[in-house]
């Protein structure tokens, strides 16, 4: 088996038929889901949104085999984006996904810098 590669990923959609009560709950809690505080990559993913309720994502860090590729971290992220809006009672679209290999990203440095 080949080794294991990091993949972060961006799960993107919009919300759709969300009830009053999942509005409510959404709102009480946007300050926590608000701006860069939304915006953590994590194995449990993260869900950023602001007060207008429209569009949102959720940021997810995948291990996975390089061999299946950007597909099956971008549908395993998506299939826990799924779980969770379900769970929560959140409606939503169509859900896309944008990936990112960590373990093959080229890192370009400006002269002169030190690396960290």
């Amino acid at each position: 088996m080949a080794e294991s590669h990091t993949y972060r990923v961006i799960v993107r959609s919009t919300f759709d038929g969300l009830t009053e009560a999942a509005r409510q709950r959404l709102l009480a809690e946007v300050a926590e889901h608000e701006g860069i505080a939304g915006m953590r990559f994590g194995p449990e993913g993260s869900l950023a949104y602001d007060r207008s309720l429209k569009h949102f994502s959720m940021r997810y860090v995948v291990e996975s085999d390089p061999d299946d590729g950007d597909e099956m971290a971008a549908a395993l992220a998506q299939e826990q984006a799924e779980a969770y809006l379900a769970e929560r009672g959140y409606g939503h679209g169509e859900l896309r996904a944008k990936v990112t290999d960590m373990d093959t990203m080229k890192i370009n440095r400006k002269p002169g810098r030190p690396a960290r």
